[in-house]
């Protein structure tokens, strides 16, 4: 297996050095700012995960901020975001934190993975980031970078954390994770990597077949269809009911919905509507149902992305 030398270390941190994005959770080592950022990172785009880490930040400057607010506070700033059980398990791992840890995030690996919601990569993370202890991280940039240095078509996750802990550094392991990072974001992109750029090149293995390492991963996805009920008021407004707190879109606001198609009798069909999620694709059928009780603006509660196109398609749009 193909390890940095020292001399590789020390060009990628001043490659980090001279090429990071500035980023408003790498001018702190506030662990509650450096947390959320990589919790909302997981599964949301750089860019995206920017504007809503700022709105979270600015509404709620402490984890004790956002410990003693209500779920539904954070889902509202949540809304686009997707994964919503995220939010909900920070919302845990706050109050948890306020109950266990007196409102301060605790500091070693172990303490933070025992948290809501908060994996070995998150723990690690946090852990050398916001605290400089030397914990490797493993995430699917690194694991690009890795396969590719490596030329390894389908590394295991074992094979992946070896190469990780045997490449991290002591001084700091914070930059050096996130210097390999921002390698695999920047340069060692998943399409169309930049190898001409890169400052770990004369000794890259997969260099000539970049797109080879490692094998895609195969998506599976399952079809589902549902059925949305619209309830719409006398002034155009559309009923809205929470989700169960475990169930899809848990936390969240929307109209009715059930599974498989149907016939709703009494209601007007008014379109389908396909939303993906990771592992689920959806075709929903959308009924609109004139009612007389009252409905809420859709700016009343959280709704997910999926719940808006439903409301879209019956013409609800505040």
């Amino acid at each position: 297996m193909q390890h940095l030398s020292e001399a590789d270390k020390v060009t990628l941190l001043s490659w980090y050095a001279e090429n990071q994005r500035t980023l408003p959770w790498r001018a702190t080592r506030d662990p509650w700012h450096i947390l959320l950022s990589e919790i909302l990172l997981q599964q949301t785009q750089m860019s995206r995960g920017l504007e809503y880490w700022m709105s979270i930040i600015e509404r709620f400057p402490t984890i004790v901020d956002l410990a003693s607010a209500d779920i539904e506070d954070l889902l509202m700033l949540w809304q686009g975001a997707g994964y919503y059980a995220r939010a909900r398990r920070l919302h845990e791992c706050a109050k948890k934190i306020v109950k266990e840890y007196g409102g301060v995030i605790p500091s070693t690996f172990d303490e933070l993975l025992s948290l809501p919601g908060i994996g070995p990569y998150t723990a690690a993370a946090v852990a050398s980031i916001a605290f400089g202890l030397t914990h490797a991280c493993v995430d699917g940039n690194i694991r690009r970078v890795m396969a590719r240095l490596c030329s390894i078509e389908e590394p295991t996750e074992k094979e992946i954390s070896m190469w990780a802990e045997h490449q991290i550094i002591n001084t700091p392991p914070g930059d050096w994770n996130q210097a390999l990072m921002e390698l695999g974001a920047m340069i060692c992109r998943p399409q169309n990597p930049v190898c001409g750029y890169c400052p770990l090149s004369a000794n890259c293995r997969g260099k000539q077949n970049p797109m080879h390492y490692p094998r895609p991963k195969k998506r599976t996805s399952k079809h589902v269809k549902l059925t949305a009920i619209l309830e719409i008021d006398n002034d155009g407004f559309a009923r809205l009911y929470p989700r169960p707190a475990q169930g899809l879109f848990g936390g969240l606001y929307g109209p009715t919905l059930l599974e498989g198609n149907i016939d709703v009798v009494g209601a007007d069909f008014a379109g389908v509507v396909y939303h993906s999620l990771s592992h689920r694709d959806f075709e929903i059928s959308v009924f609109i149902k004139k009612t007389a009780t009252s409905g809420q603006p859709i700016s009343a509660h959280p709704l997910s992305s999926m719940d808006m196109k439903i409301l879209a398609q019956g013409g609800v749009f505040e």
